[in-house]
């Protein structure tokens, strides 16, 4: 699925500007470290960026921070969820808190998500 130049533009500029909890996370899975999964980050697909990538599942992880929570994000959120769900993807969020807190804990709950037949997590 292409990305418009624009939102693969601005894919770049997030790779090189992850998040604390985005870049912990990162380094625990790139490389295929997590259970052999190989992870895209800041992938753009459609008009959406997906702050973790799994093609081969597939799976998307966005890593939520307390702004997903406010004003019309969680709003926005599902109609991106349901938007990559009708193409295949399903989306698991994790907590950017759980990232800092224990990135090992956050790992084991992707692997768990990924391994899991259950489209409905």
């Amino acid at each position: 699925m292409d990305a418009p130049s624009e939102t693969r533009d601005f894919a770049k500029f997030l790779r090189r500007n992850l998040t604390l909890p985005e870049g912990l996370l990162w380094r625990a899975l790139k490389g295929a470290k997590a259970d052999g999964l190989k992870f895209r980050r800041q992938h753009p697909i459609g008009p959406y960026i997906l702050d973790f990538y799994c093609a081969s599942i597939p799976l998307c992880v966005e890593v939520d921070g307390d702004s997903h929570s406010m004003g019309r994000r969680p709003e926005a959120d599902e109609a991106r969820d349901i938007w990559l769900a009708a193409k295949g993807i399903r989306t698991l969020r994790i907590s950017a808190s759980l990232g800092l807190e224990d990135v090992d804990d956050a790992v084991r709950t992707i692997i768990s998500a990924a391994r899991d037949d259950d489209p409905g997590f």
